[in-house]
């Protein structure tokens, strides 16, 4: 069954495409934003143990349901079900899952746009085209949906092409260059004056804020967040696995790539920050705090680069891909998501899915652009917000209490028959049963509470 849905050719492709699909807009600008509101190292202290022991086990629980149903999130959980209750809740769970995903990618694709058009405003400026770079620069509604359009435009692109072709292709090439472009500028951004007080914002722990309610619930959230975990995108990658591999190493990679980059941007965002403060940007509001994520990515940043002259210009240029790329490969996977149901479920031909889904949330994109103030944050909080949390409980749920245990050991020694052996099988089970729920269902009432 997997051979004629699609699957990953290589480990290589699977780790890239699914680090690809984590690795988003959230962990370049979001996390560092956070850890400098949050204490600095003491939110990142908080953040690598919580990834590990919260983030790592729900990756699991969605990898481990996909792989062994090699189905959509809806035929996945119904699958394991163990009767009428709960095939509809699965059923619930998962077309749910997909329509939120679908909602994500409607605001994702329209803040990417921005990331696209900001890139080639820098651009437009270096070859001296002043009055594109600054139509290109300003918040405008006719700018706002040619770019979001050109960004799905690119994204269904890359999915007509179908798991190999398509996801692993472009995940294996796209993640390299982010990887170089991100290393590239932190090397440079800590040549400047003023970065040292960044590196100390991030590496000197406030122990003070280290156990407050308020630092701890922000590292849950980003952790858990940081895996594009609760909307069914890593089932539908680990769905495309093959029965050989090793998951639990498989997962591990992945969360471990995915970490590493949220803190390698860490020590871009949190000196640049700083390197503008020293250059006469402000990053603080009137009370003190730190700006917030939105004002600093297309503010204060825009700012710092034109206050270095040339270099600023190519910086800008390179940071702005760094940040399309990243956007790129997180939304070909939010994406594949309803389109994998689409095809499994109703027997859509590939191409016919991606085109119809793809300009049903360009539709929505468009929708939410020209009633701005009223949709764009109510749509970023009923989906990432509230619906993420629930149904990141409902697949621990069904990993932890519906699925058997002994059915679940034989889907893990298919990769490594010595899987009951392992360290993994002994924590695991018992902490995705028990853990995760708790820990998710304290992030969604704090969320629900303020």
């Amino acid at each position: 069954m997997a051979s004629s849905r699609g699957e990953f050719s290589s480990r290589l492709g699977f780790i890239m495409a699914a680090a690809g699909s984590a690795v988003g807009l959230g962990n370049i600008w979001g996390f560092p934003t956070q850890a400098a509101s949050n204490g600095g190292a003491a939110f990142l202290l908080a953040y690598l143990v919580l990834a590990f022991t919260l983030a790592y086990p729900a990756l699991m629980a969605e990898l481990i349901i996909g792989r062994h149903a090699h189905a959509n999130a809806v035929g996945a959980l119904r699958l394991i079900s163990i009767g009428p209750k709960t095939r509809f809740l699965g059923t619930c769970s998962g077309s749910i899952g997909f329509i939120v995903a679908s909602l994500i990618l409607s605001f994702y694709a329209i803040v990417a746009g921005w990331m696209v058009a900001l890139g080639l405003s820098s651009l437009a400026g270096l070859v001296g085209l002043s009055d594109l770079s600054q139509w290109l620069g300003e918040f405008g509604l006719v700018r706002n949906i040619v770019f979001m359009l050109i960004f799905m435009g690119l994204t269904i692109g890359i999915i007509t092409g179908g798991v190999q072709e398509g996801i692993e292709r472009w995940s294996t090439r796209l993640m390299p260059i982010l990887l170089v472009a991100l290393v590239l500028l932190v090397a440079y951004v800590l040549t400047l004056d003023g970065a040292g007080e960044g590196l100390k914002v991030y590496l000197l722990p406030d122990f003070d804020q280290i156990f407050t309610p308020k630092l701890i619930i922000a590292a849950l959230g980003s952790a858990f967040f940081s895996l594009s975990l609760g909307v069914g995108t890593m089932l539908i990658y680990g769905s495309y696995i093959s029965d050989k591999e090793n998951l639990s190493v498989l997962g591990g990679w992945v969360t471990l790539i995915d970490i590493s980059i949220a803190v390698l941007a860490g020590f871009l965002v949190l000196p640049a920050m700083y390197v503008a403060l020293h250059n006469g940007v402000e990053i603080f509001t009137a009370s003190g705090a730190l700006i917030s994520e939105d004002t600093l990515i297309f503010t204060v940043l825009p700012e710092l680069f034109a206050t270095m002259g040339l270099a600023g210009v190519i910086v800008s240029v390179v940071f702005f891909v760094l940040m399309s790329i990243a956007a790129l490969t997180s939304s070909i996977s939010m994406l594949e998501v309803p389109v994998a149901y689409t095809i499994e479920e109703h027997g859509v031909s590939r191409r016919t899915a991606v085109i119809a889904i793809g300009s049903a949330i360009a539709v929505c994109s468009t929708i939410i652009l020209f009633n701005f103030e009223t949709l764009f944050g109510l749509v970023v909080a009923i989906t990432t917000r509230y619906s993420q949390p629930l149904l990141g409980f409902v697949f621990c749920m069904y990993a932890g209490w519906v699925w058997h245990r002994d059915n679940l050991l034989q889907e893990l020694q298919k990769g490594n028959p010595g899987a009951e052996h392992t360290l993994f099988w002994k924590i695991w089970p018992w902490y995705v049963r028990l853990v995760c729920p708790i820990i998710i269902l304290t992030i969604f009432v704090q969320s629900v509470i303020g």
